[in-house]
């Protein structure tokens, strides 16, 4: 069989680049990205097809030991990526403290499976200082290739590329090939207005917050859409709504805007704040908005 397919599964600390790799690998922006560790919640599909190939990427929640529910379910994910994976893409990049070695190497280890070490973010480093990392994951990892990369940049993307395609197994597509996640429209109308959560508010705000699509109705070329932001106390609802919803009305109208260019139509957003106590340690709650 001249067909490759496989799952190439996306794994690392929180804010290392995971979801900038793999947006540029898809060509389309699936995971949301900011500055914030612990940005991604959730395990996300991204499928790349060729005429003899199919790559279904995941990207995963940073590796973290949970202290919470919402961080347990998190790290479901992660766990499952790495039992059905084909390839594991590790990525870590300059500004980690190499020296630290991360408790989860091992598990990763004893899959057996094809590991391709990404070191991202090179574009903040030197010469010297990427070679001295590029030896220390190369002794972590040994036979595993470990390529250097700057995501943002889109720098030695290709490469990468080439090391995934060669470590594919032969099989058919495991999707349609014109399928590009197994997410839905209502999941990223929802991870949008997360990500402008997460650049507009500051401290335990955003990790606070969880949004629901309420109602998404399709009308010709409108998208009506009826969000519920989701806090876990009083105060930060006042906090969230700011002084005469300006800080709400800025947050949708930034998240609308997004929306308009994801969907390729015009959306009506209307966006309600609800306080939902303790939802990150409920567990029907917390099924409730996807997690496991």
């Amino acid at each position: 069989m001249n067909h490759r397919s496989g799952f190439v599964n996306i794994l690392g600390n929180p804010n290392v680049g995971k979801s900038t790799i793999m947006n540029a690998l898809v060509g389309e922006k699936l995971s949301i990205i900011t500055s914030k560790a612990q940005t991604t919640r959730h395990r996300i599909m991204g499928i790349v097809n060729g005429e003899d190939f199919q790559i279904v990427y995941s990207d995963t929640p940073g590796i973290l030991k949970p202290k919470y529910k919402l961080q347990e379910s998190m790290m479901n994910f992660v766990n499952i990526a790495l039992s059905d994976a084909d390839v594991i893409l590790y990525v870590t990049d300059v500004t980690e403290n190499t020296g630290n070695e991360n408790w989860y190497l091992d598990r990763i280890k004893e899959k057996g499976i094809p590991v391709i070490v990404a070191i991202n973010k090179i574009d903040l480093s030197n010469q010297v200082d990427l070679e001295l990392i590029t030896g220390l994951w190369g002794k972590r990892f040994p036979g595993s290739p470990v390529i250097p990369l700057s995501a943002l940049k889109r720098f030695n993307l290709d490469t990468l590329l080439s090391a995934i395609l060669s470590r594919l197994p032969a099989g058919e597509p495991y999707f349609p090939k014109d399928q590009l996640t197994d997410k839905y429209e209502k999941f990223f109308a929802s991870e949008i207005i997360r990500e402008k959560i997460l650049n507009n508010y500051q401290k335990e705000i955003p990790y606070s917050a969880e949004v629901e699509i309420d109602s998404f109705k399709e009308e010709n070329d409108l998208i009506r859409i009826r969000a519920l932001i989701h806090v876990t106390r009083e105060s930060q609802k006042g906090i969230i709504i700011g002084h005469k919803g300006e800080k709400l009305k800025k947050t949708g109208t930034e998240a609308r805007h997004d929306m308009e260019a994801f969907f390729g139509r015009k959306v009506f957003l209307e966006m309600y704040v609800k306080v939902t106590k303790d939802w990150r340690d409920k567990p029907l709650e917390l099924k409730r908005f996807g997690y496991r």
